[in-house]
């Protein structure tokens, strides 16, 4: 069974450069499972400068919704870093998916991986409670996904200006 490692952390926290790293500790080269889609210009550039800050040593496998058919399809071929979980979980929200049927369909997978799978996601609710129900949903949904993945990671890893802490 492989490694399934979670790092969390807020906005900016270098919590992508801390996994990214983690994973080619693994392996010299590793498939990026990337959730975000390009849908506005800032989006690209985002997209453009992790993919750039990146380098060689990756191949990209773009998946916004089926990721637990990323997972399958790129089990066997080294470390898998999915960024981010919280992505992810919008894409679902926002095109009216069933979110808990697919955190727990990933949460149900993630046992029978061969390789390493490292997840990032954003840590949510250490704000302040948001003014609309939208946003309030989204919180609380994040960190139910975040616990749930937290529960079965072999290691959790909080990012906090731009330095990992073990929580487990």
């Amino acid at each position: 069974m492989g490694r399934i490692i979670l790092v969390t952390g807020g906005a900016r926290s270098g919590k992508s450069a801390i996994a990214e790293a983690r994973a080619l500790s693994l392996a010299p080269r590793a498939i990026y499972i990337a959730t975000a889609e390009p849908r506005d210009a800032e989006m690209t550039a985002r997209i453009a400068a992790h993919q750039a800050r990146r380098g060689g040593n990756w191949r990209t496998h773009a998946e916004p919704l089926d990721l637990t058919g990323a997972l399958a399809a790129t089990d066997g071929q080294g470390p898998r870093l999915v960024d981010c979980l919280t992505l992810w979980l919008t894409n679902l929200m926002l095109g009216g998916y069933d979110w808990q049927a697919a955190g727990r369909a990933l949460v149900a997978a993630l046992p029978a991986q061969a390789d390493p799978v490292i997840f990032v996601t954003n840590e949510v609710g250490a704000g302040i409670v948001p003014d609309n129900v939208l946003a309030r949903e989204f919180r609380d949904a994040a960190g139910t996904l975040n616990q749930w993945v937290a529960a079965v990671a072999d290691e959790v890893t909080l990012a906090v200006a731009g330095l990992p802490l073990k929580v487990k």
